[in-house]
C-alpha cells in the first residue's frame, strides 16, 4: 500500500516538474491527499458551465467553486472562490465570475476550469484549523498547526515539530496552542474530534518526509467537527532544487576528534610570537603561563626561539604526534598552512583569524572547508577568540586568562559575547569546565560541542549563544542524547521572521525563524533563555539547585509584597503554588503572629526575629509534600542579612546531611548588605538575589524545565 500511493505520487510530481511548474492546481492537491488518506471534501473539476452546472447537481446542496490554474497560486486573492453556491442559475453566474476575475487577475494565466467541491459544515461545534508543513533552512521538514482560516495571520497561533511525527506527538501539537481550549468545546459547543486532527497532522508529516522535493504543504482551513477532520483546499508546493547536503560525522567520529581537541597532549602554534600585541604571542603566552601541561611547540619560519621554546620553520616539522594547531597568522595564509596541518595528520585546527565568510571571503571559508575534509582535519572557527579547556589548564586564546575550574561549559558565536561570559564566570566565581568560540562554523559547530559536553564528566551544565544552526536536526539528536543527563541552556539571537517574506503559503508565512527554534528548541528538551544575563544566571544556577521532586512549590515570605511579586514570577515561570492542606496549614500557623497570614504565600510579616525565619523554613524543607521553598526576606535590623542567610544556610545543610535536598532559592530586599549575604547563600546552595523577585523565580522554573524535560518529574513541559 505505501509503496502504490508513492508511485502515484512520484508520477503526479515528475509530470508537475516536466511542465516546469512549482506549484500543484487544486485537483492535483486531491490526487496526493487521496494517496495519503488525507480527507478532503468531494469534489469536481468543471471545464465549462454546464459540467459545473452537473457536478454541483451530484453533490445535492450547496458547493464551493474554485478556480483551477497552475499560473494563479493565491485562489482567494484572484477572485476565485465563490462559497454557498446552490441551484443552477447561481452556478452558472459563479463560474462566469470566477473565470471573469482569473482573467483579469492575470491575462496570461492557463485557466484549466473550475473546482467544484461539497461545502463543509459550519456551525458552533466547526473549528477552522490549519495543518502544514514547511522547509525550514534549519531543520528541515517541520510540520505546523494552529487556528485557520483567515485568522491564521492574524493570531498567528501556531506551533511546530520536526516531522514526521507519530501520533502521540500529534495530538500533543493540539495542546500547545493558546486556544487549545476551543477545540475542546467552549459556551456549549461539542469538542471536535482531536485524533482526527492529528491524523491529518500525521499524514502531512509523512508526507513531506516521503517527499522531500515537497516544500511546503498547506491545509487551510481544516474544519474540525465532532465527527471528524476535513481539509476544505489544500495547497503544495515544490522546492527549487534539491537540499544542499551538509558532510555528517558519527557520534564516535565526533567524540573521538572532540577528545584531542578538548583534552589535548601536544598543541602547535602556528604564527607563533616574540613580538607583545600580536596575537600569536599571546596565544603562547596564555597556553605558558596558564600552566598547560601538555607540550608547546610554536612555528614560526622567521625565529629559531619563541617565549624560551624551540620553534620550528613549518608544522610538518614538530617531531610526535599534534593533537591541534591554533592558527595566529591573517587568513590569505590559512589555506597552505592547513595543508600542511592536514600533511601532519593534526585532527584539530583552531582558526582565530578574521578575514573569511564574515567580510565576504565565502570562497577564502570553502577552500578551507575543502582542505579539512579532505584531510580529515576539523575546524574550529574562523574569526573566533579561541577557547579554554580549563580541566587541561588550557588556555588557547588571546584574550584574558580564566582558570577557575567548575561544571559549566559555555559557548559564544560571537567574540564579544565570549568576553561578556567570561567577565561573568570571574565575577560570579562560576566554575566553568570550557568556554568555546565558534565564530563562522565552518565546521564544528553546537551539535558536535553538545556531542561532547554531554559525556564530559566535568560538565554539569551546557550553556550556548547562537544567531544560527547550521544543522538544526544534529543539534536536535545531541540534544535529546544530552538533556537526560544534563541541562541545556540556549541563548538564540536574531528573533526574526525575513524568510516568511518569500513563502508560498500559510505555513510559511508562519514558520518565522523564532516560532520554529522556540517550538522545536522546547520540544528537544533545551530551556531557551530570553537573554544573555539569563542564559549565564541559569548555567551558574543550575548546578546548584537540587533536581525537584515534585511540583509543590511554597513562597515564604517577610514582606507581603515580595510574596505577591514572587506569586506572580511562579506563575509567569509556568510553576504551581501548592495548595495548603489544612493539617500544614495549622503548622504554618503555630510560628507566626496573629497578623501574618498562612496560606501560600506563608507570610510572617516583617518584625519577627529569626526564630521564625528559621522555623517556617525548617517546617517548609521537613514537610515532604512540598517540593520546592521560594524565600523572601527584607531587611530588618530585628534579623540583619546575615544573620537571615547563616541560619537559611544552616538549615538547608542539615536537612541535606539528612537526605533531603529541595530547591530554595530567595529574594532578599534591603541596603546594600543583602548583597553579601545572596552571596553566603548561593555558596552554601541556595540560589540567592538582591533587589529583584523575579529572578529566582525563573531561574528555579528552569530548573524545573529540565527535570520535566529529563524525565525527572511528572506532568508537561
Amino acid at each position: 500500500m505505501a509503496e502504490d500511493r508513492e508511485l502515484t505520487v512520484r508520477a503526479l510530481l515528475e509530470s508537475v516538474r516536466a511542465e516546469g511548474r512549482s506549484a500543484l492546481t487544486a485537483p492535483e492537491g486531491k490526487v496526493i491527499a487521496d494517496a495519503y488518506g488525507i480527507c478532503v471534501p468531494g469534489e469536481e473539476l468543471a471545464t465549462d458551465v454546464d459540467e459545473a452546472v452537473a457536478c454541483a447537481a451530484r453533490f445535492g446542496g450547496p458547493v464551493v467553486m474554485k478556480i483551477v490554474s497552475p499560473d494563479i497560486l493565491h485562489k482567494t486573492d484572484a477572485g476565485g472562490v465563490i462559497v454557498g453556491v446552490e441551484g443552477a442559475a447561481d452556478v452558472r453566474a459563479a463560474f462566469c465570475r470566477i473565470v471573469k476575475n482569473a482573467r483579469a487577475y492575470n491575462p496570461q494565466a492557463r485557466i484549466e476550469g473550475v473546482q467544484v467541491q461539497e461545502l463543509l459544515p459550519t456551525g458552533p461545534s466547526s473549528q477552522e484549523v490549519i495543518v502544514g508543513a514547511v522547509t525550514d533552512p534549519t531543520f528541515g521538514k517541520v510540520v505546523a498547526f494552529g487556528l485557520g482560516g483567515v485568522l491564521v495571520e492574524v493570531l498567528k497561533d501556531v506551533t511546530f515539530r520536526l516531522a514526521p511525527v507519530g501520533a502521540d506527538e500529534a495530538v500533543s501539537m493540539l495542546d500547545s496552542i493558546r486556544a487549545a481550549e476551543v477545540l475542546r468545546g467552549v459556551r456549549g459547543a461539542q469538542p471536535v474530534d482531536r485524533w482526527a486532527i492529528a491524523e491529518q497532522i500525521r499524514r502531512v508529516s509523512q508526507l513531506v518526509t516521503d517527499f522531500p522535493e515537497i516544500a511546503e504543504v498547506d491545509l487551510n482551513p481544516v474544519i474540525a467537527t465532532p465527527e471528524g477532520a476535513v481539509a476544505a483546499d489544500i495547497r503544495v508546493i515544490l522546492a527549487d532544487g534539491p537540499p544542499k547536503q551538509r558532510r555528517t560525522y558519527s557520534r564516535e567520529e565526533i567524540l573521538k576528534s572532540m577528545r584531542r581537541l578538548m583534552q589535548p597532549r601536544s598543541v602547535a602554534v602556528i604564527g607563533a610570537s616574540n613580538e607583545q600585541g600580536k596575537i600569536g604571542n599571546s596565544v603562547m603566552r596564555n597556553l605558558i603561563d596558564g600552566g598547560f601541561s601538555g607540550e608547546i611547540h610554536p612555528v614560526n619560519p622567521k625565529a629559531d626561539d619563541i617565549l624560551g621554546r624551540k620553534a620550528y620553520k613549518s608544522v610538518t616539522d614538530v617531531p610526535g604526534e599534534v593533537d591541534v594547531a591554533v592558527f595566529a597568522i591573517p587568513a590569505k595564509f590559512v589555506a597552505s598552512a592547513l595543508e600542511e596541518v592536514g600533511r601532519k595528520g593534526i585532527p584539530n585546527a583552531v582558526l582565530i583569524p578574521s578575514g573569511f565568510a564574515e567580510t565576504g571571503e565565502q570562497a577564502l571559508q570553502d577552500e578551507i572547508v575543502a582542505i579539512g575534509e579532505r584531510h580529515g582535519v576539523r575546524l574550529l572557527g574562523p574569526n573566533i577568540y579561541g577557547y579554554y579547556s580549563t580541566w587541561q589548564d588550557l588556555c588557547a586564546t588571546f584574550c584574558t586568562p580564566y582558570d577557575v575550574k567548575g561544571g559549566v561549559a559555555l559557548t559564544s558565536q560571537s567574540g564579544g559575547i565570549g568576553m561578556a561570559i567570561l567577565g561573568f564566570a570571574r565575577t560570579t566565581k562560576t566554575g566553568v569546565s570550557a568556554i568555546v568560540g565558534l565564530g563562522n562554523k565552518s565546521d564544528l559547530d553546537e551539535d558536535d560541542l553538545l556531542t561532547w559536553f554531554g559525556e564530559d564528566p566535568n560538565t554539569k551544565c551546557i550553556a550556548m549563544h547562537l544567531e544560527d544552526l547550521k544543522d538544526g536536526r544534529a543539534f536536535v539528536e545531541a540534544a535529546r542524547a544530552t538533556v537526560p543527563k544534563k541541562p541545556v541552556v540556549v541563548l538564540k539571537a536574531g528573533r526574526t521572521a525575513a524568510g516568511a517574506k518569500a513563502a508560498g503559503s500559510h505555513t510559511g508565512a508562519l514558520a518565522g525563524d523564532d516560532a520554529v527554534y522556540d517550538d522545536i528548541l522546547r520540544q528537544a528538551g533545551v530551556i531557551r533563555a530570553p537573554g544573555l544575563n539569563e542564559m549565564l544566571e541559569y548555567a551558574r544556577a543550575l548546578p546548584v539547585l537540587p533536581t525537584p521532586r515534585g511540583d509543590n512549590v511554597v513562597i515564604i515570605t517577610g514582606a507581603g509584597g515580595s510574596g505577591v511579586l514572587l506569586s506572580d514570577a511562579v506563575t509567569d515561570n509556568g510553576l504551581k503554588l501548592m495548595e495548603i492542606p489544612d493539617d500544614l496549614d495549622a503548622a504554618f500557623k503555630a510560628f507566626i503572629p496573629p497578623f501574618g497570614a498562612a496560606g501560600n504565600p506563608v507570610d510572617i510579616t516583617g518584625g519577627e526575629p529569626p526564630s521564625t525565619y528559621e522555623a517556617t523554613i525548617r517546617l517548609g524543607m521537613e514537610d515532604p509534600r512540598i517540593h520546592a521553598l521560594v524565600l523572601g526576606y527584607w531587611h530588618t535590623i530585628v534579623t540583619p542579612p546575615m544573620v537571615f542567610a547563616e541560619l537559611t544556610a544552616k538549615v538547608v545543610a542539615e536537612f541535606r546531611e539528612r537526605g533531603v535536598e529541595k530547591p530554595v532559592v530567595a529574594s532578599l530586599a534591603g541596603d546594600v548588605e543583602v548583597e553579601e549575604a545572596c552571596q553566603y547563600l548561593y555558596e552554601r546552595g541556595v540560589v540567592a538575589y538582591p533587589y529583584t523577585t523575579e529572578k529566582p523565580v525563573a531561574v528555579l522554573g528552569a530548573k524545573y524545565r529540565w527535570a520535566r524535560a529529563a524525565g525527572l518529574l511528572g506532568g508537561g513541559s
